[in-house]
Formats: structure tokens, sequence, C-alpha cells
């Protein structure tokens, strides 16, 4: 799952999120929004019919998450165990956790246009951490923290014209991005508003509590 490379179509057709009058997609690239955008409906020669049981809802809410996120299912358990022993409500908490991954960061503050790219980009030490280079996608950032792009001059290139490109970067509270020098400033912890998925938290939560 932390490395899905199945049909993405398929899974934004199955568990987008109706937000706003309008479908929020699980995965964005290019081909999955557009099938989404044509076939707005679950895949499959028979549409489901009726209500999900609520194991069926639970389950599905909860792979709206790994999905969205790129988690494995161990991943995200031991998110769920560190936001259960954390204090206040543990659905708000495991959605803080979430979104204070480094390669969610990177894709929020605008530097990627998706998720899988910004993983991609850690993986390969494109970003460095306080200035320190690092691969480890689910590093999970704190105020303060400095996320920048590597010193090298096509990767400073590269990553200018993503930047330039992408209209999907969101103004966020919680961190401070320079464009012009590729830096991301991580100013406070997210709170759960920022959590930028659709999504039914307390099923998830029952689910993985069983």
């Amino acid at each position: 799952m932390a490395h899905y490379n199945g049909p993405k179509a398929r899974i934004n057709r199955r568990l987008a999120s109706k937000q706003d009058e309008r479908l929020v997609p699980i995965f964005e690239s290019a081909g999955a929004v557009r099938a989404l955008e044509r076939r707005p409906f679950a895949p499959g020669m028979a549409r489901a019919h009726g209500r999900k049981s609520v194991y069926g809802q639970s389950l599905a809410e909860k792979q709206k998450i790994k999905y969205y996120y790129g988690l494995s299912e161990r991943q995200l358990r031991k998110l769920y165990s560190i936001a259960k022993r954390q204090k206040g409500n543990t659905g708000d908490n495991l959605k803080i956790l979430c979104e204070r991954r480094l390669d969610n960061v990177i894709r929020r503050a605008g530097l990627c246009k998706t998720r899988p790219q910004a993983r991609q980009g850690v993986a390969h030490r494109h970003f460095l951490v306080n200035g320190r280079p690092t691969n480890v996608a689910s590093f999970s950032v704190r105020p303060g923290d400095v996320i920048s792009v590597a010193s090298s001059q096509k990767l400073r290139e590269l990553y200018k014209l993503i930047a330039a490109d992408n209209s999907t970067g969101i103004d966020l509270p919680w961190l401070s991005v320079d464009m012009e020098n590729l830096t991301i400033t991580v100013t406070s912890m997210p709170m759960a508003e920022d959590f930028s998925l659709p999504v039914e938290i307390g099923l998830v939560v029952e689910f993985l509590a069983r």
C-alpha cells in the first residue's frame, strides 16, 4: 500500500469524497482525476445498490486515508497507536500525525503536484530538513523545521518549474513557503481542521480499535 502501483483511476472512482458539491479525488495525478470527472461513479459492471454496512463504511474510510497519504496498514496502525496515547481526541490526533508527514508537507506547500511525486523526491534525497538530507517520507515535522530543496542547480530548476506550474499549493497558517528560495518553514503544529481529506474519522478510529 505504501507503494501502490495499481490503477489509480479505479480507486478515485470508488473512494472519492464529496465536499461542497464537488468530488475530492484520492489520487491527484492528471489521468486519475480525468477518469473521475468522466465517470463519477464506482467501477464495475454492476452498480452497488443500498447502503453499505457499518463495517463496509468504516473500511472504505480507512482505505481513503491509506491511499491518500500512501500508508501501509502497518504504518496507519502505528500512527493510530501514537494518536491513542496522546492527549485529546484520538481522531484529531491521527489527522494531525498524517498532516505532519514530510511528503505531505512538501505536497501541501506546492513544491510537488502529488504526494507520490513528493515521496519519490524525498526517497531520492532531493530535500533537506534543517540542512540535512533525508530519504524518510514519513518523517514527522515539528515547529521550527525548515525544508529546502538540495543545492543541485538541476534540482532547483526542476522544482521551480513544478512550483510555477502548480496551482494546487494551499496557503496554510502553519506553513511559511518561500518559492523564490524553495524553502518551507513549519511555523506551528497543524490543526485537525487542516486535514485535507474529507473523511469520517470516527469510523476510522472505530475500525482501528477492533
